[in-house]
């Protein structure tokens, strides 16, 4: 029976390949030799029957075949698992009653510190760990099992989830003080789309929604665009004059306080979603688990920023 016999160091020594792409580059981050590596992966692939690493067409490095990406997504759960597990002993042993691992996309970080303390002021018998990631980086702990529970925008596809609404989640386009299109109460489709957009990366949850919305007011219209790591810098940026940005609105509370930045107004702004808590929909989640998230839920949101009479 192919569970049976397979062992942690054969699992984790194919994730180590396929991270490093390399049988000798895994050897060296395992501390082994590279005819180790070369034997463990062989004996796994016996054991499943079928290839589970190959050649990438220039020869450069190994990859997952189908059967090993099935492999690795086991090994990942496992590993996961695992953590899990070290993580209550160790809560145990420092008179909690478990661990809790709550993700947030990088977006809620203005507001997850306050989450977090009203978790631990409310449950200070349940040690609740804090990961903020961007939304790729929580999906995968939610597939990989690595988050317990999950606050986010727009709830994924996969893996399979059960999501409950936390509150209004405002969006909107925020410019430097003095900008040509501040203080109006309406603005051109046209000249909006000339501006340069200040954005975050690729399958960023903010940008998608940006993108849709820029969609509704001029099909097919793209701005100019500057891709930046953090909303922080975006922020920065468009204080300093380099562009201008569609954010969430809890990360800019208190710039807009301050007068360091100032909304457009206009059609349809500010954007309004939802924040979701979000649990894996085929896990058994535990009773610390199930606390925390009818903490989370009984919040009704005092944990988000105040935004009354900066969004009228």
């Amino acid at each position: 029976m192919l569970s049976a016999a397979i062992t942690l160091k054969q699992l984790r020594t194919l994730l180590s390949v396929a991270e490093h792409r390399s049988l000798t580059a895994a050897a060296e981050a395992l501390h082994q030799t590279t005819p180790a590596i070369h034997s463990q992966i062989r004996k796994l692939e016996d054991l499943a029957g079928r290839p589970l690493l190959m050649r990438e067409r220039d020869g450069a490095g190994y990859v997952l075949t189908a059967s090993g990406e099935a492999i690795a997504r086991a090994a990942r759960r496992i590993d996961a698992n695992l953590s899990h597990a070290a993580d209550d002993l160790r809560a145990i042993s420092s008179g909690f009653q478990g661990h809790v691992r709550l993700s947030t996309v990088s977006t809620a970080q203005y507001f997850a510190p306050l989450l977090v303390r009203m978790l631990r002021d409310a449950l200070p018998e349940i040690d609740v760990g804090l990961h903020v990631g961007n939304r790729r980086e929580v999906i995968a702990e939610l597939d990989q099992g690595r988050a317990d529970l999950a606050v986010m925008g727009r709830p994924p596809r996969a893996p399979l989830v059960r999501s409950e609404p936390l509150g209004a989640h405002p969006h909107g386009i925020l410019l430097p003080p003095g900008h040509g299109l501040a203080g109006k109460d309406g603005f051109d489709a046209v000249e909006l789309l000339q501006e340069t957009f200040l954005v975050r990366e690729e399958g960023s949850g903010t940008r998608a929604l940006m993108m849709r919305y820029l969609d509704r007011l001029s099909e097919g219209a793209s701005p100019p665009m500057i891709e930046l790591s953090s909303n922080e810098s975006i922020k920065q940026a468009v204080i300093a004059g380099l562009g201008i940005a569609f954010l969430s609105l809890h990360t800019a509370r208190d710039d807009l306080v301050s007068g360091r930045l100032v909304l457009l107004r206009g059609m349809g702004l500010p954007v309004m979603r939802q924040w979701y808590l979000v649990r894996p929909a085929e896990t058994i989640p535990t009773a610390a688990c199930d606390q925390v998230a009818r903490a989370i839920t009984g919040f009704a949101g005092a944990y988000f920023p105040a935004l009354s009479g900066l969004t009228g």
